[in-house]
């Protein structure tokens, strides 16, 4: 120890820079030797390549889970309808070999005799063919409801559910088929409440 120095004062600046440190001198700690560079460079990049490979498979396992689980439903209606469900009885009407007429054939049948009908109405062949032209096309829907709670299968012909089909089918047809029977003149059909409506709505 120099004189005018005390142990508590610092080592000079210089000396760490200039002065080579001795084989066996200690860094500061007791019994414990500095980890030489080599290795202490291999146990950081070891540490960084676990903590690179774990955040990987933590954002891997994260974005499977987001994409390969089940998509988020949106409660919005979508802009374009892409399916709909079948309707209750809308099955082939035949078996699958069958050619596809004999498959609607209850639809073809509808069409078919309402078609008639509308012929008839348009080219009034005869004498009081409005009338029966009307008739047949107020009877095809009334066949169509027919078909519709019948069968158990009519293709095409099913477009809501059986109920609504009949009630639809049914109702339009009678109406037609009604109106068709007291059209003037001549009507095959007398209502009074029907003649006394059109006279109070007429005076």
């Amino acid at each position: 120890m120099g004189a005018g120095t005390s142990p508590a004062d610092p080592a000079p600046a210089g000396r760490a820079a200039d002065e080579p440190r001795e084989p066996d001198e200690r860094d500061g700690t007791t019994g414990t030797a500095s980890p030489e560079p080599a290795t202490a460079a291999t146990d950081t990049d070891t540490a960084t390549s676990t903590s690179t490979s774990t955040s990987t498979s933590t954002s891997t396992s994260t974005d499977g889970a987001a994409t390969g689980g089940r998509p988020r439903r949106s409660r919005r209606f979508p802009r374009f309808t892409r399916d709909t469900a079948r309707p209750e009885g809308g099955g082939r009407a035949a078996s699958g070999d069958a050619p596809a007429p004999a498959r609607q054939w209850p639809l073809l049948t509808v069409l078919g005799a309402a078609g008639l009908g509308l012929l008839i109405v348009v080219l009034d062949p005869f004498d009081q063919a409005f009338r029966i032209g009307t008739i047949l096309i107020g009877g095809a829907l009334i066949a169509g409801a027919v078909l519709r709670w019948v069968v158990p299968s009519v293709g095409m012909l099913a477009v809501r559910s059986r109920f609504t089909d009949l009630v639809t089918y049914g109702l339009m047809g009678t109406l037609i088929v009604l109106l068709a029977l007291v059209a003037q003149p001549a009507p095959w059909l007398d209502v009074p409440i029907l003649e006394d409506a059109v006279r109070f709505t007429i005076r």
